[in-house]
C-alpha cells in the first residue's frame, strides 16, 4: 500500500545531507514550509545550497536557517528588503555565497530541471553583469543568454491538503514555486494541514500529483513559537 505520510516533521526530514542542494518554497512568508525549515535547523544539515525567491525575513522561517550557519550559498531573486538583516549581515562578512537569478529566469530555470530541459535561452539579463562570461545568442534580431535547469535534492514545500498518495493542493497565493519545486527535486517533502483519504480532493484540483511528491507530513494551524517547541521536543526525542 502505497503511503507517504510520515509521522513527525523529524523523520521526513532524517536522511538531508550535508551539502544538499534545497529548494524552498515560498514568496517571502506566503507559501513558505516554516515548520520543515524549523526542522531542518534541529536536523542539523550544513553547508546547503538553498534555492528560494528571498533570503528570509526578520529572523524566522528562512532566515532562522542563515542565522544557524548551516547555508553555504543561496539563489533567489530579492535577497534584500527592509527586514532581510540576516543575509545582508552574513553576506557582507563574506559567509554567505548569493547567486542572483532574475525572477522569471528563476521559475523557468526550476520548471526547466523538472521538464528535462537540458538549457534555454533568455533575453533577461543580457547586457549587465548577470549576463558576464555567459553564452549569448543573436535570435531574429535580439539577444538572449543561456540559461541552465536547477536541479535539487530535496524540496520542501507547503500544501493546504494532500492523501497518502502525495496529491496535494494549496492555498492561493502560498501555491507559487512550490509545484515546478516539487518535479525539480529528487526527494519532495510537503507539509499540510489536512490529509484526507483517497478520492477526497478534486482530480481537477490536484495541482501536483503524488508522482512528485515522496513524503508528507502534517502540521497543525498553530502560532510559530509553539510550532518551534514542538519541532525542538522532537529532536531532542
Amino acid at each position: 500500500m502505497i503511503n507517504k505520510i510520515s509521522a513527525s516533521v523529524t523523520e521526513a526530514l532524517a536522511d538531508i545531507q550535508d551539502g544538499a542542494i534545497v529548494m524552498i518554497g515560498g514568496f517571502g512568508g506566503a507559501g513558505q514550509p516554516t515548520e520543515l525549515i524549523d526542522g531542518l535547523i534541529a536536523q542539523g544539515a550544513r553547508e546547503l545550497t538553498v534555492v528560494n525567491n528571498n533570503a528570509g525575513n526578520g529572523e524566522t522561517g528562512l532566515a532562522a536557517l542563515l542565522k544557524a550557519g548551516q547555508v553555504r550559498k543561496i539563489i533567489c531573486s530579492f535577497p534584500r528588503q527592509v527586514d532581510s538583516q540576516i543575509f545582508d549581515g552574513l553576506y557582507r562578512a563574506g559567509k554567505l555565497e548569493l547567486e542572483l537569478v532574475p525572477q522569471g529566469n528563476l521559475a523557468e530555470r526550476i520548471r526547466a530541471a523538472g521538464a528535462g530541459i537540458g538549457a534555454f535561452f533568455s533575453p533577461t539579463g543580457y547586457g549587465t553583469d548577470l549576463a558576464r562570461g555567459r553564452e549569448t545568442r543573436e535570435i531574429d534580431g535580439r539577444m538572449y543568454v543561456l540559461e541552465m535547469p536547477i536541479h535539487a535534492d530535496v524540496a520542501l514545500i507547503k500544501a493546504e491538503a494532500g492523501d497518502r498518495w502525495g496529491n496535494l493542493v494549496y492555498r492561493k497565493a502560498a501555491r507559487n514555486f512550490g509545484p515546478i519545486m516539487a518535479t525539480a527535486a529528487r526527494l519532495t517533502i510537503a507539509s499540510v494541514h489536512e490529509v484526507v483519504e483517497l478520492g477526497a480532493l478534486d482530480p481537477e484540483a490536484i495541482v501536483t500529483p503524488g508522482i512528485f511528491v515522496q513524503r508528507i507530513v502534517k502540521v497543525p494551524r498553530a502560532s510559530r513559537f509553539s510550532t518551534v517547541a514542538t519541532v525542538s521536543k522532537q529532536a531532542a526525542a
